[in-house]
């Protein structure tokens, strides 16, 4: 049987190669006229609306820390706001530039374990718990939008099947959480407003890079195709998320008629929004230093 160890190299290695196979059939699949509009898209970028953008990604973190903040309390475990905020910036630096470690998740169990005494159990219920609580709004928004969007047409009008999924997805949440996160649940509403408030400040984010990027319409659209991607992005199959946005984004303009094959504004749009993910997470390389 193989090791805990030799299992976590082969998992890392199995993700960068299905985020470098997915980068090559990115690259592969551009013409060189859809390269050359990308790049034009990403020079003539609006800074005003790209800073907006980036500080809205960024209350949108700080409201997911608070989240977990909550959850770490239903646990017993007491950290300042400020203090666990700069943990979670480090929890994001360690997941996108130190992939071949224990990622950010595993750091911050293993930190609050060591500094706290805190069960291991229950710290891990609690961030998996928190990832969970997000997917599940991050969901639900994109239900919505898509009916809002332009599914309508590949559903032949359907729309209530992306209905069903969408007003089922919060009963069968509690189900889960009230059978597997029990001493969570005094969090649970707390949980999804705040897990609104996340996706919402993300989503107005987009927005700001579309209209940076000036995107002729079609916003709706880019937005349902935002939120799949980052539901896809949170899968654990790629390192960070790199590759899996990209391509869900490339295919998936083709499912909007509004949009219109429009492939390099949703190539400059993923690369920016990757660009403003990254520079965030660079925060957590000062907290490193700083918590140890």
């Amino acid at each position: 049987m193989a090791s805990p160890r030799l299992k976590k190299i082969l998992s890392t290695a199995l993700k960068m190669i299905i985020s470098a196979v997915a980068i090559w059939y990115l690259i592969w699949s551009l013409t060189p006229e859809q390269e050359r509009d990308i790049f034009q898209a990403l020079e003539k970028a609006h800074w005003g609306w790209l800073i907006l953008a980036f500080l809205l990604f960024n209350i949108s973190k700080i409201i997911s820390s608070i989240r977990l903040n909550k959850y770490f309390q239903c646990i017993s475990l007491k950290l300042s706001e400020a203090f666990n905020l700069k943990l979670y910036y480090l929890g994001m630096f360690y997941n996108l530039f130190l992939p071949g470690g224990i990622g950010g998740d595993g750091y911050k169990v293993y930190y609050l374990n060591r500094n706290y005494d805190t069960p291991v159990k229950k710290l891990i219920s609690a961030t998996i718990l928190d990832r969970l609580s997000g997917a599940v709004v991050l969901g639900f928004l994109a239900l919505i939008l898509a009916m809002i969007a332009g599914m309508d047409q590949i559903l032949s009008g359907q729309n209530w099947i992306l209905a069903l999924l969408a007003l089922a997805s919060f009963p069968i949440f509690w189900v889960v959480h009230n059978r597997f996160f029990k001493d969570f649940n005094p969090e649970f509403f707390r949980a999804l407003i705040m897990g609104f408030g996340v996706q919402l400040s993300q989503l107005v984010c987009a927005a700001f890079i579309l209209m940076a990027i000036n995107a002729r319409g079609g916003y709706f659209d880019y937005m349902t195709l935002f939120l799949v991607s980052s539901v896809v992005a949170v899968l654990p199959f790629t390192i960070g998320g790199i590759g899996a946005r990209e391509f869900v984004m490339l295919e998936g303009v083709v499912f909007f008629a509004s949009l219109n094959g429009q492939v390099a504004t949703a190539m400059a749009f993923s690369i920016l929004f990757f660009l403003i993910t990254a520079v965030s997470s660079l925060l957590g390389s000062y907290f490193s230093v700083k918590l140890k």
